[in-house]
């Protein structure tokens, strides 16, 4: 096999596995059958553990001394400690933006928040919609450091207790709260759209949290 496509088959694997993972597909703390996934996604051993070895590095995947790799388990802490970094590196992001936005991704915010309007007050949220506007904020921080960060590995970790813990409701008070931020960004106002950020990103980390106690217990004997 060539090295090209043994690339190609260990990127298309992440991918799979990544997304089984995130939903729930392969259950949080579950042992991981290495001869069980090559034949579910049909690859042989070699770009199934490439992409083994990329999941540990976005901690979806751990290994355990005399135990072997399991998927992630999720727990408060954890939760608490992704959404403490989050909160204080996306305040950093609005007060970055608030001095680099342009027009042109200022209006490209506003147009997301206008649809987000339409279609959240008609269907429940997808975990995906939420993130679209929060992308946008962190990439207009022109700080490439910064957007590496919170686009890399914590979002991907980030993705899996927001699709598991979700609880289907409509979210427009988050919808206003994300518009009191770009508000101020718009204003130039760094400090508030990060206090406002802030707040909001915790308020979010208190639901997931409570959604998540829920199913701890629903699932302890």
């Amino acid at each position: 096999m060539s090295d090209l496509k043994q690339t190609t088959l260990a990127d298309r694997t992440l991918t799979q596995l990544q997304q089984a993972i995130i939903r729930g597909e392969l259950t949080p703390g579950s042992k991981i059958n290495e001869q069980d996934l090559a034949a579910r996604f049909g690859v042989s051993r070699g770009p199934l553990r490439e992409a083994m070895q990329r999941l540990e590095q976005r901690r979806l995947v751990e290994r355990i001394p005399h135990v072997g790799a399991r998927v992630v388990s999720l727990t408060p802490e954890r939760l608490e400690d992704l959404y403490q970094v989050r909160a204080e590196l996306e305040a950093m992001a609005c007060r970055l933006a608030a001095q680099r936005i342009t027009q042109a991704q200022l209006d490209e915010l506003h147009a997301l928040l206008d649809r987000q309007q339409v279609a959240f007050s008609q269907t429940p949220i997808a975990p995906q919609d939420d993130i679209d506007f929060h992308f946008g904020l962190i990439q207009a921080s022109g700080n490439a450091t910064l957007i590496a960060t919170l686009t890399g590995d914590l979002y991907h970790q980030l993705q899996m207790y927001r699709y598991q813990c979700s609880s289907g409701r409509r979210p427009l008070e988050a919808l206003a709260q994300h518009r009191q931020v770009l508000d101020a960004v718009a204003q130039g106002d760094g400090e508030l759209a990060a206090l406002l950020m802030r707040r909001h990103i915790e308020a979010g980390a208190r639901h997931t949290a409570q959604v998540l106690r829920q199913k701890i217990e629903e699932t302890t004997p």
